[in-house]
């Protein structure tokens, strides 16, 4: 693959919500528009027009998901101009209309296993020290004992 063809998809994915500029995309993959709308398309399997739609549309799930803003507001910060757009894009990338889709998908959440080992204090369970540091078993801490046990 490309190494300016993977550039120019980042430089797309990081100003996803800003309006498509392929002549300024082009630029960063040292192409011609139409040269590089050609290779883009070989490459990637879509155009790159059709490719940022599904960016935002990716975005879009997520927000829809995870907060409580209005589609409308969603529409227009992913990047879309037009409500009907946005609407019409959608449905034809997930299958359903943002409003069936955020009424059938609540926020994601982790099992609570993980959720428990992400908030342990990563010094009383031993993780970052050295072998040598680690003589008791690592157990869990509360309030204070983190700090205790990181001065032994």
């Amino acid at each position: 693959m490309n190494r300016h063809l993977l550039r120019a998809r980042d430089a797309m994915d990081r100003a996803y919500a800003e309006p498509l500029n392929v002549k300024a995309v082009a630029a960063v993959a040292h192409l011609s528009e139409a040269h590089f709308i050609r290779s883009f398309r070989a490459t990637f399997g879509e155009t790159p027009h059709r490719y940022l739609q599904r960016r935002r549309v990716e975005r879009s799930m997520f927000l829809l998901r995870e907060t409580d803003r209005s589609v409308t507001d969603i529409c227009f910060d992913v990047g879309f101009t037009s409500l009907g757009t946005f609407s019409r894009t959608f449905r034809e990338i997930v299958g359903d209309t943002p409003t069936d889709y955020r009424e059938q998908h609540g926020p994601l959440v982790a099992p609570n296993c993980f959720q428990m080992a992400a908030m342990r204090p990563r010094v009383a369970a031993g993780i970052g020290l050295p072998t040598s540091q680690r003589s008791q078993p690592a157990r869990s801490s509360s309030f204070g004992e983190a700090a205790a046990a990181a001065g032994r």
